[in-house]
């Protein structure tokens, strides 16, 4: 599996033209350039809990077994994830944070595919501990035709021994030396113990005088209430269990709101979200933290249940890079649960990268992407072996010709990139009057075309910037132009890509269009 990679050119790179002053991450909005930023940060995280190692057996049905009345599968595909802290820390990695795992996995394959899977996004592992003495706990589904047929786990049957706890107590001190974040994963797995827990608060230090986040995610929150963390991240069983009753009544937001003070007694923490599935999450900061700010609800995407596999593990991920990194409380909160909505698009455990979360943020804030969230999200698309076309144009009132030069664009490869010209590259462009439609409205109108993936835009009087930072396999453009007329050729041929004129419709043009409407019905 290969690692996702990051944006080339850093987080706060722009072309053509500055969009003004971009606020430090510790005000930042939830915007799409966020995610790249948060990328270009790179805080250290250090991730310490159970690891499992999930994998999906999937292949048709077409009979049932003589022995019982259950489908046979014949299996034609198996999958593995990393699962549980293993993949709250693959999901930092994607997102770019420089992470390390601290765990215990067996001497078995089962540990030698999750070390491989982990490797893959880049996580440091040199802080799991193997132990020959226990099985790598695994969970592994059978789907018939894309339905769950059956599920089986392993699980180690003892917890650690003496040596190995004390492998990774030395394992933790190292790693912790230096981390802008600590994150706990505690699924009653047996690897952390509380002498784990009184180590943790003794590393990181009193809440308000250490020098790195604390967040924990744990099934029993009530266990980590000593080492006073900064975020604890329950969702409605593991909040229940806190508070020792259900989130009672019709409205689970309302009834974890009105438990806020009780959740934070209990956990010891300074903030709690609250995650609540379809319902998002609700954030209950420290009334007498730096926030000093109401509740705060996020919204989540609709999902299948059989979706929502790790998408805690996201969650928690992106929440945590966020903190580690300086952002406001809220604003990660928002980027969590977007990284969250990424992955409940998916079915099983899933990993959000930068591209993917950049393209879900633009996607509430309307069409447009910013240059390095849609480096990003090129740079992902290539690496899944996808073949990129970048088409550029004014675009000011589509007609039939842009449509058909679209549709014939996105023929060359498989992922469409739009650049629009800017407000005042049209104006230089094509006259004082022009464009007619704002690059908002414009980018509204291609972003909605069935044939187009992505819209970005640009201020130069040519791409030429934004190609050698995307680096498209096809550039192509509208035919009443040819390779030689276009000063951005060079570029395309610079990095080995190809330019395709595209086919020509004559008497096409927003010009001729805006002609014939200015000359009254007799034209």
């Amino acid at each position: 599996m290969a690692a996702p990679h990051l944006p080339r050119g850093g987080a706060d790179r722009t072309v053509g033209a500055s969009t003004g002053t971009v606020p430090p991450l510790a005000d930042a909005p939830l915007a799409a350039d966020l995610p790249a930023r948060l990328a270009a940060a790179a805080p250290r995280v250090v991730v310490l809990g159970d690891t499992v190692l999930d994998q999906w057996l999937t292949g048709p049905s077409r009979r049932l077994s003589r022995e019982g009345p259950v489908p046979i599968v014949e299996v034609d595909h198996t999958r593995g994830s990393p699962g549980a802290a293993a993949n709250t820390a693959a999901n930092l990695a994607a997102l770019g944070a420089r992470t390390q795992l601290v765990s215990v996995l067996g001497d078995d394959g089962d540990a030698a595919m999750v070390r491989e899977l982990l490797a893959g996004y880049g996580v440091d592992t040199s802080g799991v501990v193997t132990d020959p003495t226990r099985e790598t706990a695994a969970k592994r589904r059978i789907l018939a035709d894309d339905a769950l047929v059956a599920r089986f786990d392993t699980s180690p049957r003892e917890a650690p021994g003496a040596r190995t706890r004390e492998a990774v107590h030395a394992a933790l001190r190292a790693a912790v030396d230096g981390a802008d974040a600590v994150v706990v994963c505690d699924y009653d797995g047996g690897v952390l113990d509380d002498d784990t827990v009184a180590l943790v608060g003794a590393l990181v230090g009193p809440r308000g005088q250490r020098t790195c986040r604390l967040v924990v995610d744990a099934h029993a929150p009530a266990r980590w209430a000593a080492t006073r963390p900064d975020v604890v991240t329950p969702n409605a069983g593991e909040a229940a269990l806190l508070l020792g009753r259900e989130l009672g009544g019709p409205d689970r937001v309302a009834a974890a709101e009105a438990a806020g003070p009780d959740l934070r007694a209990r956990s010891g923490a300074g903030a709690v979200v609250v995650t609540l599935d379809r319902d998002g999450a609700l954030l209950l900061p420290d009334p007498a933290g730096e926030e000093r700010a109401p509740a705060h609800r996020t919204f989540a995407r609709p999902a299948p249940e059989a979706n929502t596999c790790g998408a805690g593990d996201t969650f928690t991920a992106a929440l945590s890079l966020a903190l580690a990194a300086g952002t406001p409380l809220p604003t990660a909160v928002e980027l969590a649960q977007a990284a969250s909505d990424v992955v409940v698009g998916r079915p099983g455990t899933s990993v959000c990268g930068t591209g993917e979360l950049a393209e879900r943020v633009a996607a509430a804030e309307g069409p447009l992407l910013d240059a390095a969230s849609l480096a990003a999200v090129v740079d992902e698309q290539r690496v899944a072996g996808r073949r990129v076309v970048f088409t550029n144009g004014c675009f000011d009132v589509v007609h039939r010709g842009h449509v058909a030069s679209l549709n014939q664009a996105k023929r060359l490869g498989d992922v469409l990139v739009v650049a629009l010209n800017s407000d005042a590259s049209v104006a230089r462009l094509k006259g004082p009057e022009r464009p007619l439609n704002p690059l908002a409205d414009r980018a509204a109108v291609i972003g909605a075309l069935s044939c187009v993936d992505h819209v970005t835009a640009f201020d130069d009087d040519t791409p030429a910037e934004l190609l050698g930072l995307l680096r498209p396999d096809v550039y192509a453009k509208g035919g009443d132009y040819t390779p030689e007329m276009l000063r951005e050729s060079a570029t395309v041929q610079s990095y080995g890509g190809r330019v395709v004129i595209l086919d020509y419709l004559p008497d096409r043009s927003t010009t001729s269009l805006v002609d014939r409407i200015r000359g009254g019905p007799g034209a």
